[in-house]
């Protein structure tokens, strides 16, 4: 497929996840089983032209004057694939899959229009409600906050030290640009993606499949890290998922001690059983009934709560999240949130810790939960996080924002995704 057919495709998908309000992977799924002629190429193409879209929905929209799906797959070649308007036209030209080029209106809008003129929503490519969410927890930085979670991701991993180290996994990642992370110890990152290219399948390399690294966001790592989990400790992982951060705690501890995974949702748990076969991971204990967590209660050195939260802070891998997100759904997450500390700090022992995560920018989800759990329960007190950050990054305080109960990570500031970390102990 030339451009103009994955162009008009692009539009067909975003037509799709606006009129059936539904996930962009999942739309995007059911355009390529229903076209099955276009190869891995154009799908990635395809892809890349709707996810782009859907990140700069705002200042694509305002650049070419429309927020139509013909409008935002315009707007997305303009902004991210290096195209010039009248370029872009030219290379429609006598395409006949490719949608009607811009109009004379429509190429006379883009000129008049620059981002940089644009209201500050719009360079933050976020919805309005959110504005004054992200203006409150990144001040005079919000705009470019906000910029940030619209950018394309890299792809980061975690070589899993129980049976390789990082080097060795950057070796074996040969041709896939692979490098060291700017932090992480133990992370390999390769770059976000140029116009139509797409990131290597790492899940098929031999290396993955003997469990020597795992995909997870640098911005993870380091909470992982910052939790501090050391040999021999008794380790609740109350809100575990798939499991990406047990198994990041299992490797710090050298398979020494007990990690205790759980999670109030069993699906969850479920990819967890392979990725520790593979892993080679043999400390963990997955606990999917809240009855068996009871003999826990007053004994953990460090509960880890990595909390159901907005996702705010992944927009970068998941736009379509940010304009299905409500209102109504943030106040259900600070419900959860609230509940979950309450319950999982009660397994916790005296002098231990509890590490409270999540992978929102929000302050209504960080530092306002951590603040009010501290004054529900007078027994914990937050760590100095600037002194944990420095005993782990020395030198690297630029790298991340300290609050009064917290630290967060950002793709500005970090080149991360958004996470927020609170570590408190119990007197």
């Amino acid at each position: 497929m030339r451009l103009g057919g994955r162009l008009a495709a692009a539009i067909e998908v975003l037509d799709d996840i606006e009129r059936r309000h539904r996930p962009a992977a999942d739309a995007l799924k059911d355009w390529g089983l229903s076209h099955r002629f276009a190869g891995a190429g154009d799908r990635a193409a395809i892809g890349n032209i709707v996810y782009d879209a859907l990140r700069r929905k705002r200042s694509a929209g305002w650049l070419v004057g429309d927020e139509t799906s013909r409008a935002l797959g315009f707007g997305a070649l303009l902004l991210e694939w290096d195209q010039s308007a009248e370029a872009l036209n030219q290379t429609l030209d006598g395409d006949k899959f490719a949608p009607e080029p811009l109009s004379a209106s429509e190429l006379a809008t883009i000129a008049n229009h620059k981002l940089n003129e644009a209201p500050d929503a719009v360079r933050a490519d976020c919805p309005d409600w959110c504005a004054p969410l992200l203006e409150r927890a990144f001040g005079a930085e919000w705009v470019a906050e906000g910029a940030a979670l619209a950018a394309r991701p890299p792809l980061d991993i975690r070589a899993n030290t129980l049976k390789a180290d990082r080097d060795r996994v950057i070796a074996e990642l040969e041709g896939t640009q692979a490098a060291p992370t700017a932090l992480a110890p133990h992370g390999v990152r390769i770059p976000p993606i140029d116009g139509s290219g797409r990131h290597p399948n790492v899940q098929a390399e031999p290396a993955f499949q003997k469990g020597w690294f795992e995909i997870q966001d640098e911005g993870s790592q380091l909470a992982a890290e910052l939790a501090g989990a050391l040999p021999g400790m008794q380790v609740l992982d109350y809100c575990a998922g798939a499991g990406g951060k047990t198994l990041a705690l299992s490797a710090a501890m050298e398979n020494r001690g007990q990690i205790f995974a759980h999670d109030s949702e069993k699906s969850r748990l479920a990819p967890m059983f392979d990725r520790l076969r593979r892993s080679d991971n043999r400390n963990v204990q997955v606990v999917s009934k809240p009855s068996e967590l009871s003999a826990l209660t007053g004994h953990m050195d460090l509960v880890l709560i990595d909390a159901p939260c907005t996702g705010s802070g992944t927009w970068r891998r998941r736009p379509d999240a940010k304009w299905r997100l409500t209102q109504r759904q943030l106040d259900v997450r600070k419900a959860e949130q609230s509940a979950i500390l309450d319950t999982a700090s009660t397994f916790v022992k005296p002098g231990g810790l509890v590490v409270y995560i999540t992978c929102s920018v929000f302050d209504e989800e960080n530092a306002d939960q951590v603040a009010a759990f501290i004054e529900r329960n007078e027994r914990f007190k937050t760590v100095d996080h600037q002194a944990l950050w420095s005993q782990h990054f020395p030198g690297r305080s630029d790298a991340v924002r300290f609050g009064e109960q917290g630290l967060s990570l950002t793709p500005a500031r970090s080149g991360t995704d958004g996470f927020y970390f609170a570590a408190m102990r119990r007197a």
